[in-house]
């Protein structure tokens, strides 16, 4: 089984930026804990730039790799990211969207995901979780 983590724009700040929305732990302590909690081989990759997020899904989906995916602001409105991730779920592969807060419950221009008419799902609000969840979610599709 293999995995991708992919984290979009702005989440190289986490710890500074708003931590009263998104917490004090940086992405890195984010990635060390899940790699303690999972017990799962993961690659994590993190770009401000939307084409390193597309090129990332096309090589996932070259080699038949599952993607888990917090597109940051890129959620609203990355056409880009939602054709990549479409071609990547015809190909029968897994991709999961996650965000650390809950968008629904914020600004409205937060509540409109793009990326989710594309993925296989989405887990929302459940802080560092989510990304836990979403590696559970696709070991137990994989039957691992």
């Amino acid at each position: 089984m293999s995995i991708v983590i992919l984290n979009g724009p702005n989440l190289n700040m986490l710890g500074i930026r708003e931590p009263e929305i998104y917490g004090t732990e940086s992405l890195d302590d984010i990635k060390n804990w899940l790699v303690d909690e999972s017990g799962i081989d993961f690659q994590w990759f993190q770009s401000n730039s939307e084409g390193d997020l597309i090129d990332q899904i096309q090589t996932s989906q070259l080699e038949k790799t599952d993607i888990v995916i917090n597109p940051g602001a890129f959620t609203h409105y990355s056409y880009g990211l939602h054709d990549a991730l479409s071609s990547h779920k015809a190909a029968g592969l897994v991709s999961i969207e996650c965000h650390l807060s809950n968008p629904a419950a914020r600004e409205s221009f937060r509540q409109n995901s793009v990326i989710s008419p594309a993925v296989t799902g989405t887990i929302a609000g459940f802080g560092k979780n989510v990304y836990l969840l979403a590696l559970q979610e696709i070991k137990s599709r994989r039957g691992n």
